[in-house]
């Protein structure tokens, strides 16, 4: 569906769209005997191994500054919401009191792109966890699913949102940084060496999400787009709140009280997902020229 804004320049870094191939190829079911392209592409994983370990590279350092004691480690993965990447960015209460209709529908295109699935991404994660974070990581997929009524089930809720919106969301369209997050999200999912890069990852998505919902769902209601169409951001701005705490206390604290070596992991896991956002909205403020915003 065309749209009033410019498609932004193609994908500038090719490796994210092969890497979306191979996301998509992985995670999408298929029978013995079909062809499925990019699964197992040698060249593909190389890339996505070389990827994920040049994140990590990037927050190496003040990964390393994290606790490893529960108490203070805890601490300090809440202090993300307040210190980490991307915090308190203006593009969200710009979006909340100024875009356009056509510039809430280019930027919620490349959120729907950059949305590696978050209760897919948990049920992965979960494999083989100990008892006590299994329960609480089921509990999250379980609100996510909408508790068994599929109109409650939160992925239909944003495809929803993205129908009755009629987001633009032809490949070319989406810039090469929102791939990029979806690309790391999944990666560190579906790969077991990085589970608990992936507890950091998504723990911090719960973290920190509810005040960037709570904008989008006010902007979405300024710009007259109905009750049930808004209801996925309204209501994530309220449920993560208590499924952050959850998280924190069920998940994090005693996978750390196991092994204190697993803080570093969830902290760098946590730190490449806020900067693959930092980039994200540094992208899509650069798209609209933010220079020019009032009040930024």
């Amino acid at each position: 569906m065309n749209m009033c804004l410019p498609c932004p320049a193609p994908v500038a870094d090719g490796v994210q769209a092969r890497l979306s191939l191979l996301n998509r190829a992985r995670l999408c079911p298929a029978l013995p005997g079909d062809a499925v392209p990019h699964a197992d592409d040698p060249a593909l994983l190389a890339d996505e191994a070389a990827f994920l370990e040049a994140a990590r590279a990037r927050v190496a350092a003040r990964a390393a500054s994290a606790p490893r004691d529960p108490a203070g480690f805890l601490a300090w993965f809440e202090d993300l919401q307040q210190t980490g990447p991307g915090q308190g960015d203006t593009l969200f209460p710009w979006l909340a009191e100024t875009c356009t209709l056509d510039q809430m529908r280019w930027f919620l295109a490349q959120e729907v792109a950059g949305e590696a699935g978050f209760d897919d991404l948990t049920a992965m994660t979960l494999l083989r966890m100990p008892p006590r974070a299994k329960l609480e990581l089921a509990r999250n997929f379980w609100d996510e699913m909408g508790r068994g009524h599929a109109s409650a089930m939160h992925g239909p809720m944003l495809d929803s949102l993205a129908h009755h919106l009629r987001l633009d969301l032809r490949a070319d369209c989406i810039v090469w940084e929102a791939l990029a997050l979806a690309n790391t999200m999944a990666g560190l999912a579906a790969n077991r060496h990085y589970a608990y890069h992936a507890v950091g990852a998504l723990g911090v998505v719960e973290l920190t999400a509810p005040g960037r919902a709570a904008q989008i769902a006010a902007g979405l209601r300024r710009l007259g787009v109905p009750r049930a169409y808004r209801h996925y951001f309204a209501l994530h701005a309220v449920l993560d709140v208590r499924h952050s705490a959850s998280w924190n206390r069920e998940v994090i604290v005693p996978l750390v009280q196991s092994d204190p070596r697993i803080a570093h992991a969830i902290a760098e896991g946590a730190l490449m997902r806020l900067t693959c956002g930092a980039a994200c909205f540094a992208r899509y403020r650069a798209f609209f020229g933010a220079q020019d915003w009032p009040g930024l």
